[in-house]
């Protein structure tokens, strides 16, 4: 495979300009509306895309794989049993073989720091599928979301209520790039990454109530509280964030056309209540979908 620039990469929200990710936004409600009209659009025809996941995941393999399929495409899903990674093979020649057969390389792991390694060895771009630090192509899809129902979030109030985990730390990238307002509840030691927070501190604040933080907000967002990795944590966390799940009355103290999402999988009763996630200002299930359009979006931006 012949290179002749370096490659982009999609590792953090912070690798695209804000005007850049507006565009692709919009570019992936364009395309969500051609592929529902059933238009043929296949840019990435003889394009490959390998899929390395450490992590498993409904949403990400479906949407990515779906959605290269659907771009002329194809994509190759590698587990931890399918590569030398499992085995020791330094990430650095793992980056540099699949880099010289594939087109695109989509990696959902647990340390970002692998990510970047294998995107500074990677001869082709590398998409992170998420980290225990940031989950980018989500937020692709929640922004998509809110625009898509309510308009340009620049200048509105969103609440992150819950752990202050990698979703959280890309909600603080969401809201320098996109420009909006960022309050995050969470309970004391379970703040998102310190140097995330400041570098953003004129667009974020921590409120401790999580009532509180909901008044007056456009968007409520939230997450499990115990992510894959964290299950010896469960009874000490649940203990912890008592007081943060979002019910209805929650709710009711966000502004009128206040939204919520949640990236999924949803524990009912957990952080979320039942109540609140089959409700009609609910719109996970457009959420979901989203990753799907915005990931072709970005595969069309990267290699198109």
């Amino acid at each position: 495979m012949t290179v002749s620039k370096k490659p982009r990469h999609f590792l953090t929200l912070t690798d695209m300009s804000p005007d850049e990710l507006r565009a692709l936004i919009a570019r992936a409600t364009e395309l969500k509306r051609m592929h529902r009209n059933g238009v043929a659009h296949a840019p990435l025809t003889n394009k490959v895309l390998g899929m390395i996941f450490e992590k498993s995941s409904t949403r990400t393999r479906v949407s990515f794989e779906a959605g290269m399929a659907q771009l002329g495409g194809a994509a190759i899903f590698l587990s931890p049993r399918d590569t030398q990674l499992g085995r020791g093979e330094p990430i650095e020649d793992t980056a540099r073989v699949l880099s010289r057969m594939v087109d695109c390389i989509m990696i959902r792991t647990f340390d970002h720091a692998d990510v970047e390694t294998f995107a500074a060895h990677s001869r082709v771009p590398v998409i992170n599928g998420l980290t225990d630090f940031y989950h980018p192509c989500q937020l692709l899809a929640d922004m998509q979301t809110f625009i898509e129902l309510r308009g340009d979030i620049t200048g509105k109030t969103v609440t992150w209520v819950g752990d202050g985990n990698n979703m959280c730390n890309s909600y603080i990238g969401a809201a320098r790039q996109f420009d909006f307002h960022l309050r995050i509840a969470c309970p004391e030691g379970y703040d998102p990454d310190p140097q995330i927070l400041a570098a953003n501190a004129d667009r974020c604040e921590i409120v401790r109530d999580p009532g509180k933080a909901v008044d007056g907000s456009n968007l409520v967002v939230t997450d499990t509280w115990i992510s894959m990795g964290q299950e010896e944590e469960k009874a000490r966390r649940e203990k912890a964030f008592a007081g943060y799940r979002v019910d209805r009355e929650m709710m009711n103290r966000a502004a009128p056309g206040a939204l919520f999402l949640h990236c999924l999988p949803a524990y009912r009763g957990k952080e979320v209540a039942e109540e609140v996630i089959d409700a009609p200002d609910s719109v996970v299930w457009d959420e979901a979908e989203n990753r799907m359009h915005a990931q072709k979006a970005l595969l069309e931006f990267l290699l198109c």
